[in-house]
């Protein structure tokens, strides 16, 4: 909802506006996109984790309308930590909010050792499995894959952690041969007017004789091989998976890539954001872009 109670005139003044200025609505078309899971820890196999939700209006959909001259709170939400170590699930991450869109947070990954097992986080998208993979919000969010072979340590790779567009696969193979299992694809978008992937779903890590998941499209992190290879997190401000780890020496699962919310408008649109860190722009065919990497405020005028 609008702040109408928390903003006046000096916080308007705040944004470079003055209280003489006429402002006029506009429909905003939005992406909104929550920060990715983290990677579980291992020792062998930890399951990616799964990306954030990913919610827009672009192209063709239901814009949402803003009054012109109040600031509207903006939410980036982060990415979660990687499971430190052996036997950690990773943590989800946070959501990001926009008016009364709220995206949820990706799914942590978990893992599978010689037991417990523990399977992925629900979440925007699920993070990937020990036993199995945790369930995505639905629309818009997919399910991560579970641990090759059977549960107890007999798997070969860890589930990938689930994406936008797609689920995370299983891992594969016998006890020391297949792979981990790729995190899901995210999916392409062009609101800020370049075609950019987001929401990709973090790989599952695999044993020293196997070959670990790769992250989905969309930012998610690689998954990590036993003793040779370390996680890779997700991409930041694309809502991507941490990779799922593989501990022994190489560390934690991967951090979950931080969200990102961007706003678009017809060219007789000015946007105002704060803080700094977030930008506006212009698109080819002259419509105005607000992107907000960081939890900020927005004015339109």
């Amino acid at each position: 909802m609008p702040l109408f109670s928390t903003r006046g005139a000096a916080s308007a003044k705040g944004f470079g506006l003055t209280s003489g200025k006429k402002f006029f609505p506009a429909d905003v078309d939005f992406l909104v996109v929550a920060g990715g899971g983290g990677g579980g820890g291992a020792e062998v196999w930890g399951g990616g984790g799964g990306a954030g939700r990913y919610r827009t209006s672009f192209p063709g959909g239901t814009k949402i309308s803003l009054t012109g001259g109040v600031p509207y709170s903006i939410t980036v939400g982060g990415g979660g930590p990687g499971g430190p170590n052996s036997a950690v699930k990773g943590t989800n991450g946070d959501n990001s909010v926009f008016e009364t869109i709220t995206s949820a947070g990706g799914g942590g990954g978990g893992y599978n050792v010689f037991p417990p097992d523990e399977s992925g986080n629900p979440g925007g998208s699920g993070g990937g499995g020990g036993p199995s993979g945790g369930n995505g919000d639905s629309p818009g969010g997919n399910p991560g894959g579970a641990t090759g072979g059977p549960s107890g340590g007999g798997g070969s790779g860890a589930g990938g952690g689930g994406g936008a567009s797609g689920g995370g696969s299983n891992g594969t193979g016998g006890f020391n041969t297949g792979s981990g299992g790729p995190g899901g694809a995210g999916s392409a978008n062009s609101i800020s007017g370049s075609s950019v992937d987001y929401a990709g779903g973090g790989g599952g890590s695999a044993n020293s004789g196997s070959t670990p998941g790769s992250g989905g499209p969309g930012g998610g992190g690689a998954g990590g091989k036993r003793g040779t290879i370390a996680s890779v997190s997700g991409t930041v401000n694309t809502g991507g998976g941490g990779g799922g780890a593989a501990t022994s020496p190489t560390g934690g699962g991967g951090t979950g890539g931080s969200g990102i919310v961007i706003l678009r408008a017809p060219s007789t649109t000015i946007f105002s954001v704060s803080p700094g860190t977030n930008t506006t722009s212009t698109a080819p065919n002259g419509d105005k872009v607000a992107t907000f990497t960081v939890t900020g405020s927005v004015i339109v005028g």
